[in-house]
């Protein structure tokens, strides 16, 4: 019995895939990274199902922008990441050392949204951009637009964004 144990153990110890390379290289630079929250401020954004309102760090600097939400184990509700270009360009963005499914928000001028990226998938190094210029980028928690009802057209409000 002791045997028959053992070797269902060994069988299923080696169908365990052992983590590539990739993975850890991610967990290193993660351990290399300095995941300090920054400053804070009110953003809403006015849907058509009402206001959502949000406490957002700002990331206007370009090594804030480098690192965003890199690293991060969780978002609490009600909060996410604006991204300042300081004016109107195409954006990409990818998930590379990020951990958590994020919505990407494309905002253009006037704090109008012009498209959303939703669950983009931890991890991924695939570039997702926004259709056209856009000053902003918001990152809220992965499922948060859609349940939320935020949608492209919807405006949204902040103190950087002008009318």
């Amino acid at each position: 019995m002791k045997r028959a144990f053992l070797v269902v153990f060994l069988v299923l110890f080696a169908a365990v895939p052992e983590p590539s390379a990739q993975a850890q290289a991610r967990a290193d630079d993660c351990a290399r990274i300095e995941v300090r929250p920054l400053p804070t401020s009110p953003l809403v954004i006015r849907t058509g199902e009402g206001e959502q309102r949000f406490q957002v760090e700002l990331a206007d600097e370009t090594s804030e922008r480098a690192i965003g939400l890199m690293c991060r184990l969780g978002l609490m509700p009600g909060t996410g990441m604006l991204f300042d270009f300081a004016t109107p360009r195409p954006a990409a963005f990818w998930m590379r050392n990020t951990l958590i499914p994020l919505d990407m928000i494309f905002i253009g001028e006037g704090g109008v949204i012009e498209s959303i990226h939703a669950e983009a998938k931890p991890l991924d190094e695939t570039p997702i951009g926004s259709i056209g210029p856009v000053r902003f980028v918001l990152e809220l928690a992965g499922g948060s637009a859609a349940r939320l009802g935020i949608r492209p057209g919807d405006r949204v409000e902040h103190p950087r964004i002008p009318d």
